[in-house]
């Protein structure tokens, strides 16, 4: 018996929407999983940027201190006396170190209850003043006793090992021998040493140890909704004396390192893929920018995982967790629309009302996929001020993208400012330099939006909102001052000692009509601006968000 020309409609009608099913499903599906890696990404961005700064401020800070006239004087004075002179004078306390004593003790109590020990020490690395006052007098690079009554000995060759680096990093440099066990305290510490120079000459130099365990308390506050058992490691790119990767801390292991674990949370990398991830990214250079991306692996379970590369320091930063928790939704949605086309195929052939119930169906659909593309959080962590500029930092910009709305008639404007070129700058001019032109650059930003909010959001790279409300200001007032006040960056800024920089910019302007904004904002300025070469005034264009 042959089908009625009704039944073959509604025959083409179910295969169609069968079809339409499973290709929404895919799409959707797969969409769901590439939101769900990039909110990883992110949270491994962010996590990167905290270690960035954390290392950041303790390497100005040490910075700060060797260039002080207390540490100059003090290092010049303990250079003309031999080492045996020097420690015997210290520990009889007939070598005059009181100024700079005070002062390496007062900073000490800034830097706060991180702070392993900050000290000065001569070329011999005799502890000429130190937190601990006790150790003054002590030779950090020595040869190991027989007895403890035996007198020092110098280990020479580590001695001129360090002097070496030393000299390598130069008066603007900070020599950073990275995360490591202190072999002093037995806690995990950030160990960093800067030289003291006159004219030129390496005459000293002075060392700070930091506790990482502030640094780990901060990454552990930070929640990432939707993923309760995801855990976080950081190891090193560059291989040890035995050949061997070494994680630095994995919160797998422990979320707090201590004398008793710390064997366990540093010992060396034993996933073959992490290894594998290493071994690819092994020749990266301090001046290469941080690198992202992700792979899978099984460990018992089948896991995914994101990675930040963080070629300054050699680091490598992992999120982990467990493919079944990152694809929840994705197999919640997959479930749900299977279920959902099953319904539309009984509601064709139950109800014959094919053509308003696939109107309802794609209604709900694309309702669907709405709300689950509004499911990303910002992260729930503490705001952090960018040291040098004031003005906030990517991981505030971060968690306040949810606060940040536009609304029907009062639109949110996003301006992406990027200095062409830093690294030259830096390197032609000094770090003195691009440091100042950061700071004009925030300066001339709060001047001309002394109302808004200002991010710095790269090394190179700022961020500014513009909130309207009721369409105020409108489009060309905001396209008016940001012409104006790149009209002011780009005024030529004289570097004392040094010469004139000539800045220039990229830039890129965006409005976000309506909805909360997110994360995709700064990508798709970075596009914006990556299409263009150097900003000219009157030539910027703002593109829809």
């Amino acid at each position: 018996m042959g089908f009625s020309a009704l039944n073959r409609i509604l025959i083409l009608q179910i295969i169609v929407m069968l079809g339409l099913s499973v290709f929404i499903t895919l799409t959707v599906s797969s969409k769901t999983k590439d939101n769900a890696i990039d909110h990883m990404k992110a949270i491994g961005e962010e996590r990167a940027k905290i270690i960035e700064t954390f290392v950041d401020n303790a390497e100005k800070t040490l910075t700060y201190f060797s260039r002080s006239p207390e540490v100059l004087d003090v290092v010049k004075r303990a250079k003309e006396l031999s080492w045996q002179d020097l420690q015997t004078k210290l520990r009889a306390g007939e070598f005059d170190n009181k100024a700079a004593q005070a002062y390496t003790e007062a900073l000490s109590k800034d830097i706060g209850a991180n702070n392993e020990g900050l000290w000065i020490g001569s070329l011999d690395t005799i502890v000429i003043n130190h937190t601990n006052s006790k150790i003054l007098g002590m030779m950090t690079r020595k040869e190991a006793k027989q007895n403890d009554t035996d007198p020092d000995v110098p280990a020479q060759a580590r001695i001129d090992d360090l002097i070496s680096k030393l000299k390598v990093a130069g008066n603007e440099g900070v020599y950073n021998t990275g995360i490591i066990i202190s072999p002093g305290s037995g806690e995990q510490c950030l160990s960093l040493y800067k030289g003291v120079f006159e004219n030129g000459e390496l005459v000293g130099f002075v060392g700070l140890g930091i506790y990482t365990q502030g640094l780990l308390d901060t990454l552990n506050a930070i929640s990432i909704p939707d993923m309760q058992n995801a855990t976080y490691s950081m190891a090193n790119i560059r291989a040890n004396a035995d050949g061997k990767y070494t994680y630095i801390f994995n919160s797998a292991v422990a979320e707090k390192i201590t004398k008793e674990n710390a064997a366990d949370v540093t010992k060396p990398v034993d996933n073959d893929e992490l290894v594998k991830i290493i071994e690819k990214h092994s020749d990266v250079r301090v001046s290469d920018e941080d690198i992202t991306d992700k792979y899978e692996y099984n460990n018992g379970k089948s896991m995914v995982a994101t990675y930040t590369v963080i070629p300054k320091y050699s680091w490598i930063l992992t999120v982990d967790d467990t493919t079944s928790e990152v694809y929840s939704l994705t197999h919640t949605m997959i479930l749900y629309l299977g279920i959902f086309g099953a319904v539309i195929l009984g509601l064709i052939v139950v109800f014959n009302i094919i053509n308003k119930r696939q109107a309802v169906i794609n209604q709900k659909l694309v309702s669907t996929i709405a709300k689950n593309n509004m499911t990303k959080k910002s992260l729930n962590t503490a705001m952090f001020k960018d040291v040098l500029t004031g003005v906030n930092n990517r991981v505030s910009f971060t968690m306040n993208l949810d606060k940040i709305k536009a609304e029907e008639g009062s639109p949110v404007y996003f301006a992406m400012f990027n200095i062409i070129k830093f690294s030259e700058i830096n390197s032609q001019y000094g770090a003195e330099a691009g440091d100042l032109l950061l700071v004009k650059t925030s300066e001339t930003l709060t001047e001309f939006f002394p109302d808004n909010e200002i991010y710095r959001t790269g090394s190179d790279e700022f961020m500014l909102v513009v909130p309207t409300k009721d369409g105020s200001p409108s489009i060309n007032e905001v396209m008016d001052k940001v012409n104006i006040a790149f009209r002011q960056m780009r005024v030529p800024k004289d570097i004392e000692n040094v010469g004139t920089v000539y800045p220039e910019y990229k830039v890129a302007v965006g409005k976000r009509r309506a909805g909360a904004a997110d994360v995709s904002i700064i990508s798709s300025l970075k596009k914006k601006m990556n299409e263009s070469d150097a900003a000219t005034i009157g030539n910027i264009e703002c593109i829809d968000l």
